[in-house]
């Protein structure tokens, strides 16, 4: 019984450290793609800006 108990013991653990692993890549996917989109949102404004600028120098 104690051998079983140890077996639970180290399978709990082991998901727990697992469960663990997956949560921190989630995490971190989730950072990176609020990154890109957030500079793929700044590319998009800036090249916004470029034709305003140069009518504004033609006019």
């Amino acid at each position: 019984i104690t051998n079983l108990n140890n077996t639970v013991t180290n399978l709990s653990a082991a998901r727990s450290r697992i469960e663990d692993a997956d949560y921190a890549v989630e995490v971190s996917n989730m950072t990176r793609a609020q990154i890109l989109q957030q500079a793929g949102t700044n590319v998009l404004a800036r090249a916004n800006q470029v034709p305003q600028g140069v009518l504004s120098l033609l006019q």
